[in-house]
């Protein structure tokens, strides 16, 4: 048996939290060879009901969970922490604008990247699910210097799942058979999902789909606002498509992407496609299992370059409005 890992989880008592902890204690994200220890973090207020989740994972009998804590220590919970994963954070409500969000949101990342910078294990990575996510990712990274860059992502796989459905739905194929398609710059209403690169079955999407008007109106529309319907009609923000796009995250920085294949993910950018270096920012992304990287030379037309450039823009405002968040 190998020895454990230790995988530290933000809101861990809520929706997210709750549809993704049976799923690492039982062997989908690490291996079914990798025994974990979980850390569950909550602010103090959800600990009643953290208490009743830690109660319901032991009822499991999870062979590779080897322990749980429950804390609201920060200190305490990123502590020796090999994975990070924040999903907690406080939503949007109603009469809230995005720079109040950011503000409330941002004091709370300075917090976990600082407590990540001090406790954390020297291979740390970490995925940041709670929105806003970029910017929430930048916040951290920024408070947590020696950590190197490349261990940070923001998670636009979710995005990049709702465009597959779309798109396979439109064309009367499977999601499975579709491939390269990327999610680029944030994880807002401004992203930018490139069906110009995707591939069905091997073969450009435009062969299959020949509605342009629907690819540039329609399909890019919905993917942006997918969260917002999906609220409108559970009442509720996504919760298990959150949970299963945070998985397969990890998982795909885990082991080594197909040559035929890219998957998306937000990460400090390299200076790549012009995009200011450090900015958290979704690319076509592959991996060896160890590093990820920014697929290079991928070719955008004048309409997904216009797309990218609004979404990079609205990341760069974000910057700014955090500004006094961020270390000089």
């Amino acid at each position: 048996m190998k020895p454990p890992i230790v995988v530290s989880v933000t809101g861990a008592a809520g929706q997210i939290g709750y549809s993704l902890l049976p799923r690492i204690a039982s062997g989908q994200v690490f291996g079914h060879d990798q025994p974990v220890s979980l850390r569950l973090i909550e602010i103090e207020p959800g600990m009643k009901a953290l208490a009743g989740v830690v109660m319901e994972l032991n009822d499991c009998a999870f062979p590779l969970l080897e322990s749980i804590e429950a804390t609201s220590d920060l200190d305490h919970g990123f502590a020796g922490a090999n994975w990070a994963l924040l999903v907690g954070s406080v939503p949007r409500k109603a009469g809230m604008e995005r720079k109040d969000l950011l503000g409330i949101n941002g004091k709370i990342f300075i917090g976990q990247g600082q407590a990540i910078e001090r406790n954390a294990a020297k291979d740390i990575r970490v995925l940041v699910v709670g929105n806003p996510c970029n910017t929430n990712c930048l916040i951290a990274m920024k408070n947590a210097p020696s950590i190197p860059e490349n261990r940070w992502f923001a998670m636009t796989r979710l995005d990049e799942n709702r465009a597959k459905s779309a798109i396979a739905h439109r064309a009367g194929v499977h999601s499975r058979d579709i491939t390269k398609l990327a999610i680029w710059g944030n994880h807002s209403s401004t992203l930018y999902p490139d069906f110009e690169n995707a591939l069905i079955r091997g073969t450009p999407v435009s062969q299959h789909i020949h509605d342009r008007a629907w690819l540039e109106g329609d399909f890019i529309k919905d993917v942006q606002q997918r969260g917002a319907a999906i609220i409108a009609a559970r009442g509720l923000s996504s919760a298990k498509s959150a949970a299963h796009a945070a998985i397969e995250t990890v998982q795909s920085l885990r082991e080594k992407t197909p040559e035929n294949n890219w998957h998306s993910v937000a990460l400090a950018s390299d200076g790549s496609y012009g995009v200011e270096k450090g900015l958290i920012c979704s690319f076509p992304v592959r991996s060896d299992g160890s590093t990820a990287s920014i697929v290079q030379g991928v070719e955008l037309g004048d309409f997904g370059k216009a797309k990218f450039q609004i979404t990079v823009n609205e990341l760069l405002e974000e910057k700014a409005m955090v500004s006094d968040l961020l270390p000089k």
